[in-house]
């Protein structure tokens, strides 16, 4: 009997219709208009905001962009710097999504372009420097797979402006304060841009208000971007047919000339940064061909740059000469990682005469280690680090006579500079981390540094 009571409760559940007056919709009965449904795939680039907070900050430092204000890598403080034995008080620290990218600091916020996997969104977060706080942040939706965690760039930031790269080639312009949304710009859909494997590395370069990017896309090479506006000021068309490395393109003087310098897959190149013929192909170099580039070109002297990659490239020097109107450009050394000065991750920085690096881990019995050269002698060490002192790809900074450097496990190192070495003052564990491969900045006394979790800011003065 109870058999039979069950057997009839499913047929009726089965059977029974609760409304009779349901109907099928057509196609095109709701009026939306044809093609406005969403993919999974589109990207609305800057379409969510939330501000979380409110906040007025008297501090006046900047680190405002990728190396700093000269792309260097080197302040110059009046702070006077703490480098005794005594520990750098955390002041505050900050959980967010896998990735290395770089903070940049302007009059007191901190701004970080991060990835939350939860909701698969590039996102630029506004910080108060002072405390930590969130204040608010923009987001936009684009799924990604993790590859060695997502977020790669530091932002450029100015009164009017800051701006960042996502790891799509996603350019993003908002007010540094309101985070109102300024402009936007795919360079996979303008440029065809084909996108690193690693995903783009390339920070944004502005030179006054212009930005540089390096789309490399089917048809442009370079391009200048109003910073105000979003519009194409100019291109230098692909001829050399390269494609988008994770290098970031620099502002140089060779031989009296402003250029932007670009190292992409397939060789090195500069373009005119100079207003009457902005963006005019200068010279470019093929010999120097990395598969996989990171650091970007260091420039050395009037007419000498300093290129390097890893995974086995090594390091070149190249020269830039002029004869008349004629430019010409040619690589005058090279050589392999356990040869000489090379890297990996991190841009070498030239400080007082030394090449400050981190040698890779093909580099022989000095690879992860600190190292500095002269400029004039890129394969014989001036010094080294010590034997437990390895940083693997860890980012390294100079703030007035001291080296601080960051080992990619959380570990802060800090070393006087001397005429041709470096003393070891201190160490201090921060983090227990992994992957600490982000760029550190400095501004008002505090390094900020992060590991593929956490930013962490200290107070160094």
């Amino acid at each position: 009997m109870v058999t039979l009571l069950f057997a009839g409760v499913i047929v009726w559940w089965h059977v029974y219709t609760p409304r009779k007056d349901f109907s099928v919709q057509a196609p095109g009965a709701d009026n939306r208009p044809e093609g406005s449904a969403r993919k999974a795939n589109d990207v609305f680039i800057g379409e969510y905001f939330m501000r979380y907070d409110e906040a007025t900050s008297s501090l006046t430092g900047k680190w405002s962009s990728f190396r700093g204000e000269a792309s260097s890598n080197i302040v110059k403080t009046s702070n006077a710097i703490k480098a005794g034995a005594e520990e750098y008080p955390v002041l505050w620290s900050v959980k967010t999504g896998e990735g290395h990218a770089a903070p940049v600091i302007y009059n007191g916020m901190v701004y970080v372009l991060d990835y939350d996997e939860a909701l698969s969104s590039d996102a630029l977060r506004c910080f108060a420097l002072e405390s930590g706080k969130e204040l608010w942040r923009r987001w936009y939706r684009v799924p990604m797979k993790r590859n060695h965690g997502f977020s790669r760039t530091a932002p450029a930031v100015s009164d009017k402006y800051v701006i960042t790269i996502g790891p799509q080639g996603h350019v993003m312009c908002c007010d540094p304060m309101s985070g109102n949304l300024k402009w936007s710009l795919d360079m996979q859909k303008v440029f065809k841009t084909e996108v690193p494997f690693w995903y783009a590395g390339q920070c944004p370069h502005v030179d006054g208000n212009t930005l540089i990017v390096a789309p490399a896309g089917e048809e442009i090479l370079l391009a200048g971007i109003d910073c105000t506006t979003g519009e194409i000021a100019w291109q230098t068309p692909n001829t050399l047919a390269y494609k988008m490395s994770h290098s970031s393109v620099m502002s140089m003087t060779l031989n009296g000339k402003k250029q932007y310098v670009y190292i992409g897959v397939g060789g090195v190149c500069a373009v005119s940064a100079e207003k009457a013929d902005a963006g005019t192909l200068l010279w470019d170099v093929a010999k120097w061909q990395p598969s996989v580039i990171a650091p970007s070109p260091l420039q050395l002297s009037a007419g000498s740059i300093f290129l390097v990659a890893g995974y086995g490239a090594g390091g070149a020097l190249l020269r830039v000469d002029k004869s008349g109107a004629k430019w010409t450009a040619a690589i005058v050394d090279q050589y392999k990682a356990n040869e000489g000065l090379s890297s990996e991750q991190q841009t070498p920085i030239l400080y007082n005469n030394m090449l400050i690096t981190i040698i890779p881990k093909d580099g022989g019995s000095l690879r992860g280690k600190l190292v500095c050269y002269s400029p004039a002698d890129l394969h014989n060490p001036l010094w080294s680090s010590g034997a437990d002192e390895r940083f693997g790809l860890g980012p390294y900074m100079v703030i007035n006579n001291y080296l601080f450097a960051f080992k990619e496990d959380g570990e802060l190192y800090v070393y006087a500079i001397k005429a041709k070495g470096m003393d070891l003052l201190k160490k201090q564990r921060i983090i227990d981390g992994e992957d600490a491969w982000g760029p550190m900045a400095y501004a008002d006394g505090r390094l900020i540094v992060r590991d593929a979790h956490e930013v962490v800011c200290l107070k160094i003065d």
